[in-house]
Formats: structure tokens, sequence, C-alpha cells
């Protein structure tokens, strides 16, 4: 039993040492983006980009707990503009703030998690124009604290992130399309007016 316990000791020994040393030379830094081409005006894609409550209703997160309790304070889509929620177990609890704006370009927030465990994550969204339609680009930066980045060995967290970030861009893309659908036609011009001036 003793040589069995210290087998057990050494091996624990030996993982918290290979996470310290491991940890000493891996980034702390995680970059992720995906991106997604919407065929709807660009002005369409960015109301519903540029508004915390707007992002509510893309967001793939609003699925794990739709009882999820939401809160937005000041003046939505600008910058301070404060959105916090307190959710399951699958969402947590935590805020989103508005960093900057750049009307039709760009939306920058940053994300304070409180459950299930304690983090901080830069946010964003950007928007390009891609030969007629709209290139919707979502993605965050985060950061690792030593020695947890060693755990990114371990994790695949680029394939944790897709399904996610994938499902919450098609349903902006769905969401802008069907509402440039419904956007009523600009009027053609009356030839007959033009003709008599």
């Amino acid at each position: 039993m003793k040589k069995v316990l210290k087998f057990i000791g050494i091996l624990i020994l030996l993982v918290v040492g290979f996470f310290l040393i491991a940890g000493l030379f891996m980034s702390k830094d995680y970059h992720f983006e995906r991106s997604i081409v919407i065929n709807a005006p660009k002005a369409v894609v960015w109301e519903q980009i540029s508004t915390l409550g707007n992002q509510q209703q893309w967001s793939p997160w609003l699925e794990h707990d739709p009882n999820m309790q939401q809160k937005i304070e000041g003046v939505d889509g600008t910058v301070g503009a404060v959105h916090s929620w307190k959710g399951n177990k699958e969402v947590g609890s935590g805020s989103q703030t508005i960093k900057a704006i750049q009307p039709m370009d760009r939306i920058e927030t940053i994300l304070n998690f409180k459950e299930p465990y304690e983090s901080q994550a830069e946010a964003f969204v950007t928007l390009n124009d891609d030969a007629g339609a709209v290139k919707a680009t979502w993605g965050f930066d985060s950061k690792f604290p030593y020695p947890m980045n060693a755990m990114k060995l371990f994790m695949n967290m680029d394939k944790m992130m897709d399904s996610e970030f994938t499902k919450g861009l098609t349903k902006l893309k769905n969401i802008s399309e069907q509402k440039a659908a419904a956007a009523p036609a600009t009027a053609p011009m009356d030839s007959t007016a033009t003709m008599a001036h």
C-alpha cells in the first residue's frame, strides 16, 4: 500500500512540475475569430451588432438558457453601456461593456465573467465590404494565467469555440438578410416628371 501511495505522490509531483515548467514556455495569450459573408446592406448588419440589445438576438448562448436574467444599463449603442446577465451553469454570470465604437465598421466590448469562474476578455465585431456583400468578423482576445496556460496543450480551444461562434454568426446572417429582404424597395424615379423638367 505504501508503494502505491508513494507512486501516486510522485506522479502528482511530476504532473504539477510539468504544468509549472510548461507554463513558463507557453504563451498566455489566446486569440479567436470567425467570419461570415452576409448578403445585406452594411447599415442593416451594423444595426444588429452596434447595440448590446440587438447582439443578444443572435447570441448563441441565449439558447443554453432562455430564462437567463439580463439587464442593460446606460445608453445602449454608446461607449460605457453595460449588459449584465445571470443564468444557469452553462452561461454563468458576468457583464459586457462597450469599450469603443467605429460607426459602420467596428464595435469593441470588455467581457467580465464572474461564474462559473472569473476571467476577462476583449471581444469585437468588424464589418468589411465583400464584393457587394458584407463580411462580418466576430472574435475575442483573452489571457490564461500562469500556470493554467499549460492547459492549452490539452484543450482544443478553437474547436470548443468554433461551434458557438459559427452558430451566432449564422443567426446574425439570417436576421440581417431577412430584415434586408423585408425592407421596402426604393421607389424608382418618375421618368415622366424627369422629362417634364
